[in-house]
């Protein structure tokens, strides 16, 4: 059963404790108003600070971004680069060994993911890809 969630921008916090020490959290409430089920938060890039590009994959069944403010490079395996811009979207399949090369400071997104909880796993380089 999902609970109702109204999450207002005004006042809205991010917090550091997210994935990336290189970007800000805004948890948009939907964990737990799906039982974990799904999860949805606003992901700010931290001015002047950035990525080291590392392969990994998560264990998930679903993961969608859509960029709302400036842009970010990502690798992907059997995919190459991929530079998204305000207003793109991409749904990464589950299981897809990728890494974020850069990112704009201003960068801003939504990522949704399902399950809510779930696992990150450092891999090596796909033979393919381009160091």
């Amino acid at each position: 059963m999902q609970k109702f969630v109204h999450n207002p921008a005004e006042g809205a916090k991010f917090e550091t404790d997210g994935l990336r020490e290189f970007f800000v959290y805004r948890d948009l409430g939907i964990k737990d108003a799906t039982d974990g089920k799904y999860h949805a938060h606003v992901i700010r890039a931290v001015p002047g600070k950035h990525a080291v590009p590392q392969w990994h994959t998560h264990t998930l069944d679903f993961q969608m971004v859509f960029i709302l403010k400036g842009w970010a490079t990502f690798e992907y395996e059997g995919q190459g680069r991929r530079t998204l811009r305000a207003g793109d979207c991409v749904l990464q399949p589950p299981g897809i060994r990728h890494r974020e090369i850069e990112h704009s400071d201003d960068l801003e997104l939504v990522e949704i993911t399902s399950p809510g909880d779930f696992a990150t796993q450092l891999s090596d380089a796909p033979s393919e890809a381009a160091e």
